[in-house]
């Protein structure tokens, strides 16, 4: 199953839950249930951009774009996390109105009914896009998934909060966790744009993943073979590896080709789809990238700390 087939039924069931939290929200005229629909509609506007997005981030690469067009799936969950803000602050500011205006509310029992069925379509959407997330790696559909959960928390304490209302007669208690739930949306939305921002700054793969690769290397290292300036990034659901590789230099072309080859391949084998770049070496030597950037630090190092004179 492609990602756009799970961003399909997020946006459709999107807009039947925002018909439902709305018709919730008209029945009683809780402000939570009011703010509960606002989060839903960012929810919409969020699938439909991931939609547009994941078209993008799924094209083959291309002259311009050589390495594919995967990181625009961090555009996506950036500015998703930043819509999840957004509505968060606007939760808030309503909330904080009717907590200096208190308003009492109606049919509490048929509006919570309503919202718990919006709630309970969100959740079973969400783990099952969760679980497509994972399987596809794709970041795109864990914002999206991630987003409607921050959905399903919501939902879960307006509802008991706006239940609360009518058995304490408490009405500052619906805002209040209003706000208490808004604080949570935040620092999901927090989190989306960190792991965006991480992504477009060619972050490093994961721990988990770095030791993987690193067990692999370790089965072909000998005295004869060495690694060095391993280094990896990770774009949407692409990972990349670089890494100069160490040989004796009496060694064969054929031979050094074909340990190259095979190093490659149980790469490939543990990280399927996974670019790997190779710089084959001689155990003496260093790239002449590495060499003017040791001469670079030498140089920097001589001026900052003169020789002696001698008299």
């Amino acid at each position: 199953m492609q990602a756009r087939t799970y961003l399909r039924a997020s946006l459709v069931a999107a807009l039947v839950v925002i018909s439902l939290k709305l018709l919730a929200w008209k029945v009683t005229g809780s402000v939570g249930f009011l703010s509960d629909a606002m989060e839903s509609i960012v929810n919409v506007a969020a699938a439909a951009f991931a939609l547009f997005i994941v078209r993008i981030a799924e094209a083959p690469p291309d002259a311009d774009h050589p390495y594919g067009h995967t990181k625009a799936e961090y555009f996506s969950s950036g500015i998703e996390g930043l819509l999840i803000g957004v509505a968060a602050v606007l939760i808030m500011i309503e909330a904080g109105h009717r907590l200096t205006h208190p308003q009492p509310i109606s049919d509490v029992p048929l509006g919570a009914v309503i919202s718990a069925l919006a709630t309970a379509i969100n959740l079973g959407v969400a783990l099952w896009m969760l679980r497509g997330a994972r399987r596809l790696r794709s970041i795109v559909i864990e914002a999206d998934a991630r987003h409607l959960m921050t959905d399903v928390w919501t939902s879960a304490g307006v509802i008991a909060g706006v239940l609360l209302v009518p058995i304490t007669g408490w009405l500052w208690l619906d805002p209040v966790i209003g706000i208490a739930v808004a604080l949570h949306i935040l620092s999901e939305a927090f989190s989306l744009v960190k792991r965006s921002v991480d992504g477009l700054m060619d972050k490093s793969m994961d721990d988990d993943d770095l030791a993987g690769l690193q067990a692999v290397l370790d089965r072909f290292r000998s005295a004869d073979l060495r690694f060095d300036h391993v280094r990896t990034r990770v774009a949407g659901t692409r990972r990349f590896a670089s890494m100069h590789l160490h040989m004796p230099g009496h060694w064969t072309l054929q031979r050094a080709a074909n340990c190259r080859y095979a190093v490659e391949k149980a790469l490939l084998e543990a990280y399927p789809g996974m670019s790997v770049t190779i710089e084959m070496l001689t155990s003496a030597q260093e790239s002449l990238q590495e060499e003017n950037a040791q001469m670079s630090v030498h140089a920097e190092c001589s001026q900052q700390h003169p020789a002696p004179q001698q008299d």
